[in-house]
């Protein structure tokens, strides 16, 4: 290239002065807008999430009727939360109880959807077909769940499950006899867990199952393919491999599903609610709607307590989740 050339498109390249760059303050329009998007949903959350979360809080130390004006509400400090964690209450710890059983048991669920994950993975023959057959109850609500379990698998005259059960017929739903129990030193009643809660743990593992895979699958797409050769390379064999390699890989999703699991199993109430609340299926959420509006209601200083304490078993995990969230962002 010539001396002339060269010299012309290097003119040419270079920045022209005066020539104005682009601005990248927002406009009005643009500061319009985003006021909108962001104030909006947050206005929504606020008024739907927290200010009821706030109102939970101070209505759980005051003593209550709803049925009666806001403003004969009486202050009773602590009476509430005295009362829930004593013998004067029975409610609590039987319902906390199912709850941290639903918690173990959908762990153990989720462990199963990240087999059949793991399986999928393998692009077996008809795997599109096995990935819808089991997303499938995922769609569905727990309430939606607790019917068709309730009308097709449960019924004592016609349920599926009577049906395939070579003895006599079984009131999945009805019987509260406790499959186990054992005594705590500072309760007189005994804790354990009743057959039909025990069947209704089957009913929300059809749902949870498949939303664990969904998930598991997902991030196991994302795995570098790459690992698992250098890992086959070195001598390693499949489980090894998954342990040492894939496993590891996959935290992120580990995190979301324990925190998804947690949650899941604490505000459980609508599957309850669909099998009428029996005797023995009792859980948070239930005596907490019970205390407001249920049989008895009107006692919105305890409803407001136990949802309290619920809240806080919640937090615990959300707390945990975001701290593990922004600790691992902060290492990126």
């Amino acid at each position: 290239m010539s001396a002339s050339l060269r010299a012309e498109s290097e003119l040419m390249a270079a920045p022209r002065k005066g020539r104005r760059r682009r601005s990248t303050a927002l406009t009005k329009s643009d500061k319009i807008w985003l006021s909108l998007m962001v104030g909006i949903p947050a206005t929504i959350h606020i008024l739907l999430v927290w200010i009821p979360a706030l109102a939970t809080v101070v209505l759980s130390f005051m003593e209550w009727d709803n049925l009666l004006p806001i403003g004969e509400a009486q202050p009773v400090g602590f009476r509430n939360y005295w009362v829930i964690f004593t013998i004067f209450d029975t409610n609590l710890f039987p319902a906390m109880f199912n709850n941290f059983m639903l918690v173990a048991f959908l762990f153990v669920c989720s462990a199963v959807g990240m087999l059949f994950a793991y399986l999928l993975d393998k692009n077996i023959r008809g795997s599109a077909i096995y990935q819808s057959i089991y997303y499938f109850p995922v769609v569905l609500s727990l309430a939606v769940v607790g019917f068709i379990w309730k009308s097709t698998m449960f019924s004592r005259d016609s349920g599926l499950l009577n049906t395939l059960w070579p003895g006599g017929r079984i009131d999945f739903v009805g019987d509260s006899t406790k499959v186990f129990q054992f005594d705590l030193p500072f309760l007189d009643f005994p804790l354990g867990l009743s057959r039909n809660f025990a069947a209704l743990l089957l009913a929300m593992a059809w749902r949870h199952i498949g939303y664990v895979m969904v998930l598991y699958l997902a991030g196991l797409k994302a795995v570098d393919p790459g690992l698992r050769e250098a890992s086959a390379i070195d001598g390693a064999n499949e489980v090894q491999t998954f342990r040492n390699v894939v496993f590891p890989s996959l935290k992120p999703i580990n995190v979301v599903v324990a925190v998804i699991t947690v949650i899941e199993a604490l505000r459980a109430y609508d599957i309850v609610a669909a099998l009428n609340e029996q005797r023995g299926t009792e859980v948070m959420g239930t005596i907490v709607t019970n205390a407001l509006v249920g049989e008895g209601g009107g006692r919105v200083g305890i409803g407001s307590a136990y949802g309290v304490v619920l809240l806080l078993l919640c937090l615990a995990f959300i707390i945990w989740y975001v701290t593990n969230h922004y600790r691992e962002g902060e290492k990126a």
